[in-house]
């Protein structure tokens, strides 16, 4: 694994992290773990009091592609622009503290770059894991048009996590930073913005691994009902951006999903009410 002094890193790995000593240990195991030949992991910490810091300068001390802060800020958001602002690779990635990517992955992902025409987008399939350890979803993101995204919410559509996709850092010179002023629906923000103004890659490989975890902002948002109200809230507001013919085709392709949905429910209705009636 290359270290940050001689020729720069070609793919820089940010992690922001806010008493995150649960899992920053092995977040940092598996960025040392994949074996990159060319990476630097930036950790933005926001001025943890727990064991996150100690923790960090343990594996910094240890391994010369760490580099790290420890400092207040505004937010998610604003931890992380200030690693893209650090960064000296030209292939972006955030790496959560609690999530982890597939082994062996990041050289990979290099490769796939070295093709790619400047500004681009490269985005592969998500696990989605439960507080107990077991996958409860694969994320398969295959359609990436802003219009796709628009779609049903964007459901089972837009990435999931930060883990699954990568990008050259040159994009936030066309799209800007990320949106300090958000703290729960950034990732949904900043994919809007990108994928209208990137050159978008998909690859079917599962790269990300996104633990849903109990008592996190994102779970609590969840369970308090006001999830769904701000990830609407951004894509319509990106619905509105759009030219007015399409505008017009979301609008009459959301309304045939939720016809299709309506009538699946109906029908399923009624395939129990006869199954009741037949036991009659």
């Amino acid at each position: 694994m290359s270290s940050i002094n001689g020729s720069e890193p070609k793919i820089s790995i940010i992690t922001p992290v806010l008493n995150g000593e649960r899992f920053i240990e092995c977040c940092i195991k598996n960025v040392i773990e994949q074996n990159c030949s060319s990476l630097e992991h930036i950790i933005i910490d926001g001025g943890s009091t727990d064991k996150t810091i100690e923790l960090i300068k343990l594996y910094a001390e240890q391994h010369q592609h760490i580099r790290w802060i420890s400092e207040k800020d505004k937010g998610q958001s604003d931890a992380m622009n200030k690693g893209i602002s650090m960064a000296k690779g030209k292939i972006i990635s955030f790496l959560n503290a609690d999530d982890f990517y597939e082994p062996n992955i990041l050289d990979r992902i290099i490769e796939f770059f070295e093709s790619l025409p400047e500004h681009s987008l490269l985005v592969g399939n998500c696990n989605i894991w439960d507080d107990h350890g077991n996958i409860v979803e694969v994320r398969r993101p295959a359609k990436l048009r802003i219009i796709d995204l628009l779609l049903n919410g964007g459901k089972n559509l837009c990435p999931i996590n930060p883990s699954e996709y990568f990008y050259h850092k040159s994009l936030h010179k066309i799209i800007g930073p990320y949106d300090i002023e958000e703290h729960y629906t950034l990732d949904i923000d900043f994919l809007c913005r990108a994928v209208q103004a990137a050159h978008i890659k998909y690859v079917d490989e599962i790269w990300g691994n996104y633990r849903r975890i109990e008592g996190t902002k994102t779970v609590r948002d969840i369970r308090n009902g006001t999830c769904s109200k701000r990830y609407f809230g951004v894509l319509e507001k990106y619905r509105k951006q759009l030219p007015i013919m399409q505008r017009l085709e979301v609008g009459m392709r959301n309304g045939y999903i939720r016809l299709r949905v309506f009538c699946w429910r109906l029908l399923s209705k009624f395939i129990k009410s006869s199954d009741i009636f037949c036991r009659f």
